[in-house]
């Protein structure tokens, strides 16, 4: 409907990161729904401060953050909300990462990884 029908457009018009997250989003997903998961544990995070981690995935009362973002040049800034979890009293956080156009597993920060998109 938008007319965006060709990959030079979705890979840098206007709305990229958007496609970008939104095909991540479905590579998570496929990855459980493989696995036999038709309900998985994944979440979106957004506070009364307005702080987002684009996806959170639940397992065993531990929340393991997930940053998108369509550039090769991750910084510590993607993961600072990743913090807000430590005040989630029942629930500890996992080791987080960056999905990203980078192209190997590096450490971020801390336990908090670039992951390139092509390990999804």
């Amino acid at each position: 409907l938008t007319r965006w029908n060709t990959p030079d457009v979705l890979k840098n018009g206007a709305m990229a990161g958007e496609f970008f997250e939104s095909f991540v989003v479905a590579e998570i997903l496929k990855s459980y729904y493989n696995k036999g998961i038709m309900d998985p544990p994944l979440y979106f995070y957004r506070d009364k401060d307005k702080k987002e981690i684009d996806i959170l995935i639940e397992e065993n009362h531990t929340l393991y953050p997930i940053e998108v973002k369509k550039h090769s040049d991750p910084t510590v800034g993607d993961v600072a909300n990743f913090s807000v979890l430590d005040r989630i009293g029942n629930k500890k956080r996992g080791p987080g990462g960056v999905v990203c156009l980078y192209d190997s597993l590096v450490t971020l920060v801390g336990e908090d990884k670039v992951i390139p998109v092509n390990y999804l």
